[in-house]
C-alpha cells in the first residue's frame, strides 16, 4: 500500500512565506511525477505546480515566480516553496504521485490560509 502524508500548511500574513512537503511511503518501485494541487472553498481542484524524475517542472501562471517545487528522490520526497503569498493562495493543498505499476496517489491534504 502507498501513502503520500503533506505536511508543512498553516495560516500565514500576507507576504509570507510557507515550506510544504510530502513524504511518500509504503511498497513501490519507483516514483515518476510528483505534484502539487490546491482546492479553494467552493472551486474545482488546480494544478499548482508538478515536478518529474529528472526534475523538469511547470507551474501554475498564477504561481510562477513566486512558488518553488523540488524533490528529494531519495527520500521519496517532494516540496513546495511558497513566497510572497497572497490571500487568493488560500486553500487545501494536495500532493500527488504516479507510482510505477502502481498508479497515482494523492495526499489527504494540508490547509493553508493567508490573512491580511
Amino acid at each position: 500500500q502507498v501513502q503520500l502524508v503533506e505536511s508543512g500548511g498553516g495560516l500565514v500574513q500576507t507576504g509570507g512565506s510557507l515550506r510544504l512537503s510530502c513524504a511518500a511511503s509504503g511498497s513501490f518501485s519507483s516514483i515518476n511525477a510528483m505534484g502539487w494541487y490546491r482546492q479553494a472553498p467552493g472551486k474545482q481542484r488546480e494544478l499548482v505546480a508538478t515536478i518529474t524524475r529528472g526534475g523538469s517542472t511547470n507551474y501554475a501562471d498564477s504561481v510562477k515566480g513566486r512558488f518553488t517545487i523540488s524533490r528529494d528522490n531519495a527520500k521519496n520526497t517532494v516540496y513546495l516553496q511558497m513566497n510572497s503569498l497572497k490571500i487568493e493562495d488560500t486553500a487545501v493543498y494536495f500532493c500527488s504521485a504516479g507510482f510505477t505499476f502502481v498508479g497515482r496517489y494523492w495526499g489527504q491534504g494540508t490547509q493553508v490560509t493567508v490573512s491580511s
